[in-house]
């Protein structure tokens, strides 16, 4: 107790430095990347092993990059595919425009330290002037075949200091079902010089080596050797495990692929093999306990062959005990800014919210591992602008949240201050407690634990954190490890005390580095949105993001504590407006709504007109149905379910009861967004008191619903009444046959 004591009134003056632990240990285990587990070791061996293994130099960079970049570009992105056939003419990568410049402005902006770009993807097709194949940029119109992107995003790369890396597909379908292709062509290994002379264009770097392959891995070979001493340098090599399709048995000679790596660019770490492992999935799901020091059945340094591990548990005491050798390999969370690798459009394919991005942000440099998140460039060779606006959002609120350190100025040991993971401390013993006292109260809803990784290895299992208010301790936040990183969030607290309790560790923690932050909270944009019953309901926009979901509440996870208020009457809505605590009934024709943090920041004001209420909606008549698409759908007050006639052609009809007559002035329609198909570009509305006899209200023309799918509004020149109205569409855009309405919505004067 004593002891306790006196480390919380005095906190560094316990804690060891490492050099004097590493001396402690110099005469049992040294710190290194790799250890076999010998038969006569017993756990707590295995476990002493793990805790000496540790990070290369090159391993550590890459950790440290945190937030990196994914490029997916090609000829998908024209055919609005995501795995090509490698049949592609070349022509249809009809690329007139590239601005890397645009490219890397924007990922700098978002906080990017690295990016990697698909220099070949499944599909074989090369976006670099190979001088080993011609189904490539080469073979484009673009620059007069003489355009390079990979030349162009290199150069930009060092204009905004931003690092590089390539992604190359082992897999390669224009060398499978070209008749002359490569892959699997049962060639014979021989002893080849790598890169092959080619004719007319000599590498400036004069350097060659020798491996006994075939023809696929020669080639694979000379196009790495290209990447490598052409467009360096390369700090990262991505090898997919993906493969669509093989042929003639191929193998993969790693060994002088990695070889080769270490040679031309041995600042490169290798995604997929022993360096850096893919985390399991592509939806930007986290694990709650991301251990890096993992179980090996074979001898990584050895190996040829790396399977995806897809596991929630990886690396805990009982996954090591098993193992026959330890190893280092840290993990990379990717997903999409959109839905899907490849773009295809600004209308239909979805692009996540800056929450969501910064959610996983925090999620995955937080939980031990590295962010890779794709943006794939449009068919002008830019961003889009929606996809900018995320990445501009997500990097200023890294900016403004984590730029000031609010521990500066406590009493906490400078060296977990200083920023310099040179300099780290210990805990006086492998459980204990670090209490942090400031000059002053502060406002935090962050604190970040970086362990000493790179020089004492991964430790912490289990450590919770408390805050002092009211003259006791409370605890906001409990965690599992730590590792490179790990970010605690949790509700915003004033506090001028913390306390640091490390509940269970593998051995006496080293720490590199602890920070406490305030990350401010937005308000997020809300949604209005009324039932059949009548009830209107208010609830933060939903993502309609709708690509490999990883099922995360990202309010949640951001603390983001917020109320909403209201107005009936069409009034802008404050904190002195109507609180907002569930459905109600309303007979406003106008609602706006607005979401207020505790701190009095203000979302975005959000406003819905009412129509018609629809509880005694009924269905008339549809001109026809596809199966599942009632036509009740059209009015079921849900976007998301949609009436389809049959593709009998451009003249289709719903004709709806109302219940009562009213006096229609305007009538909305809102088309089904998960296609193109079926929107109503012209038509015409009938109203009829009886249903019998009808009268013309109008006809209406609705302009580029294919790229604007939002919901358009008629008005009616002079209000009719009915009770009956029908809706026929005269033209449907695209040329298409079939009619589908996702919703239908009449307004009184």
């Amino acid at each position: 107790m004593k002891r306790k004591l006196m480390f919380a009134l005095c906190v560094s003056s316990f804690f060891t430095p490492i050099y004097a632990q590493k001396q402690m240990k110099s005469d049992a285990l040294v710190f290194k990347n790799t250890y076999a587990i010998e038969a006569k070791d017993s756990k707590k061996d295995i476990i002493a092993k793990a805790v000496h293994i540790v990070p290369t130099d090159k391993q550590y960079e890459a950790l440290k990059d945190e937030f990196i970049a994914f490029i997916h570009f090609g000829p998908n992105t024209f055919t609005k595919m995501e795995w090509g056939s490698g049949t592609e003419d070349p022509k249809i990568f009809d690329l007139k425009n590239l601005d890397t410049d645009q490219w890397c402005a924007a990922m700098k902006s978002a906080g990017m330290k690295k990016v990697i770009f698909t220099a070949k993807h499944h599909d074989g097709f090369v976006l670099w002037q190979s001088r080993y194949t011609e189904h490539g940029i080469m073979s484009t119109g673009f620059q007069q075949g003489k355009g390079d992107i990979l030349r162009d995003l290199s150069q930009s790369c060092k204009k905004y200091g931003l690092k590089l890396g390539v992604y190359l597909s082992p897999a390669d379908l224009y060398q499978i079902e070209n008749e002359k292709g490569l892959y699997g062509n049962q060639s014979v290994y021989t002893e080849r010089t790598i890169p092959e002379k080619a004719a007319g264009r000599p590498f400036k770097d004069k350097r060659t080596f020798r491996y006994k392959v075939d023809d696929y891995n020669a080639y694979f070979l000379n196009q790495l050797f290209e990447l490598l001493t052409e467009y360096g340098p390369i700090h990262e090599v991505w090898f997919d495990g993906a493969h669509p399709k093989t042929k003639g048995g191929q193998k993969y000679n790693y060994a002088a692929w990695r070889d080769l790596i270490s040679n031309l660019a041995p600042k490169a770490v290798i995604f997929g093999k022993e360096d850096i492992r893919w985390c399991g999935n592509e939806a930007g799901k986290t694990r709650s306990t991301e251990w890096n020091v993992i179980p090996f059945d074979a001898d990584p340094v050895q190996m040829e062959g790396f399977r995806d591990l897809t596991d929630e548990d990886l690396g805990s005491r009982e996954k090591l005990y098993s193992a026959k050798f330890l190893h280092y390999q840290q993990a990379e969370t990717n997903t999409s800014i959109r839905e899907g690798w490849f773009y295809r459009d600004d209308v239909y394919q979805k692009v996540r919210s800056a929450d969501d991005v910064f959610d996983i942000y925090e999620r995955a440099v937080g939980g031990n591992s590295t962010f890779l998140l794709n943006i794939p460039p449009n068919r002008e060779g830019r961003f889009s602008d929606e996809d900018v606006n995320v990445l501009h959002a997500v990097g200023e609120r890294i900016e403004l949240g984590y730029k000031n350190n609010l521990l500066t100025g406590s009493n906490l040991d400078k060296s977990l201050l200083d920023n310099n993971d040179k300099t780290n401390k210990t805990f006086p013993a492998e459980t204990g407690e670090l209490i942090v006292s400031l000059p002053q109260p502060v406002k935090l809803n962050r604190l970040v634990i970086q362990e000493a990784v790179h020089s004492s290895g991964e430790r912490i299992e289990q450590h919770a954190l408390d805050i002092w208010q009211d003259g006791k301790w409370h605890q906001v936040a409990t965690a599992t490890n730590v590792g490179y990183k790990r970010i605690l969030r949790f509700p915003a607290q004033e506090t001028d005390r913390i306390r640091l309790r490390v509940l269970a560790s593998r051995a006496t923690p080293v720490l590199a580095s602890l920070g406490a932050y305030y990350v401010p909270t937005r308000p997020p944009q809300l949604d209005i949105a009324r039932d059949t019953e009548g009830k209107v309901s208010i609830y933060p926009a939903k993502s309609e993001f709708g690509w490999k979901p990883h099922h995360e509440d990202i309010l949640k996870n951001l603390n983001n504590a917020f109320e909403i208020y209201y107005t009936e009457d069409g009034t802008t809505p404050s904190a002195a407006s109507l609180n907002y605590s569930g459905a109600f009934e309303s007979k406003g024709k106008l609602i706006k709504a607005i979401a207020i943090d505790k701190d009095g920041a203000k979302g975005a004001i959000t406003q819905k007109e009412m129509g018609i209420p629809k509880q005694r909606w009924n269905l008339v008549a549809a001109s026809s149905s596809l199966d599942g698409k009632n036509g009740r759908e059209a009015f079921d007050e849900r976007v998301d379910s949609y009436w389809q006639s049959k593709a009998t052609g451009p003249v289709q009809e719903l004709v709806v009861d109302l219940g009562t007559e009213y006096s229609i002035a305007a009538f909305s329609y809102t088309p089904q967004r998960k296609n193109a198909e079926g929107m109503m570009q012209s038509g015409k509305l009938s109203v009829s008191l009886d249903g019998t006899h009808w009268e013309d209200a109008g006809s209406f023309e609705f302009g580029n619903l294919i790229n604007d799918p939002s919901t358009r509004t008629y008005h009616l020149k002079n209000a009719k009444k009915a009770r009956f109205i029908k809706v026929e569409s005269t033209v449907i855009a695209g040329k298409s046959q079939s009619l589908a309405i996702a919703e239908l919505d009449f307004f009184t004067p």
